[in-house]
């Protein structure tokens, strides 16, 4: 088990080609293996950011042709991957999943995670969103181990959950994924906070890669793909265009911040039972 993994986030301006979104994603996949990226990341809805009407005709099993090429991508270049997320096909008519996938060097499907909590949201005359109309929610909490490490998988809107973090973090993750289409509104202000808090408050890694810019319907990404350390400083961060973040992912850290500020371990479970009866 290495102490460092050099990590590398794709950021992107997906829209409704998926070709090209998918040759995008390829082409920065290999930018980041050559400047010595182990693992690399990509945001959500990777393949496919567009309108509604077109999700049916873009959705795909898992196993299906992206995530066949995402397992082909990780074998070619040794690398493990984080497909991002896309939509998969459900066994409801008209409904699907956002679900983020994790490939190994040797191209095998370690992990398959679906977004917990959708983006239903009405921040009037700013955003407007209703992610439940067409997706179905997650129901699991999950990790994978990653050249020794466990790593949480969340999506986007699942940031502002902290109670998820935690559990993920019980659980072991030492480096927790949050691939994103975070909206400019929302993002400018509470981006780099949430992703911040959830690395301070479980003394973990986050890595965020992200869409940047403008996509159909009348939409708008933040981007700055970044990635937090345990103590909560921001140790790379991508530029405001579509490119490539590499950063160095330093596990002995990580210890020394668990060690010194042992938060995990001074937490209090036997007080907190109110919480599981809070209202909705």
């Amino acid at each position: 088990m290495g102490d460092t993994l050099r990590l590398g986030l794709v950021q992107m301006n997906s829209r409704s080609d998926k070709e090209e979104n998918l040759a995008t994603a390829e082409r920065l996949i290999g930018e980041a293996v050559d400047r010595g990226a182990e693992l690399v990341a990509l945001p959500e809805y990777v393949n496919f950011l567009g309108p509604r009407e077109l999700h049916d005709a873009n959705a795909e099993p898992i196993p299906g042709p992206t995530t066949e090429r995402f397992a082909g991508l990780a074998r070619r270049y040794r690398i493990y991957l984080l497909g991002g997320s896309i939509l998969e096909r459900s066994e409801v008519p008209g409904k699907y999943y956002n679900t983020s996938v994790l490939f190994s060097p040797d191209g095998e499907l370690l992990a398959t995670y679906r977004k917990i909590h959708l983006f239903d949201v009405d921040l009037t005359g700013n955003v407007m969103s209703n992610e439940s109309a067409t997706i179905l929610p997650g129901d699991r909490v999950v990790t994978a181990e990653v050249a020794g490490h466990t790593v949480g998988l969340t999506i986007c809107y699942d940031v502002r959950f902290p109670e998820l973090y935690r559990l993920l973090a019980l659980a072991g993750a030492e480096l927790v994924f949050v691939p994103a289409a975070f909206t400019l509104y929302t993002g400018k202000d509470h981006w780099h906070v949430l992703l911040r808090a959830r690395a301070i408050e479980n003394q973990c890694y986050v890595a965020a890669p992200a869409q940047i810019g403008p996509h159909d319907p009348g939409q708008h990404c933040y981007g700055h793909s970044l990635v937090a350390d345990p103590w909560g400083t921001v140790i790379a961060e991508a530029t405001n265009r579509v490119g490539v973040v590499v950063t160095t992912i330093d596990f002995a850290y990580l210890r020394e911040v668990r060690r010194q500020l042992p938060s995990l371990a001074n937490r209090r479970p036997e007080t907190y039972g109110a919480l599981a009866l809070a209202p909705r």
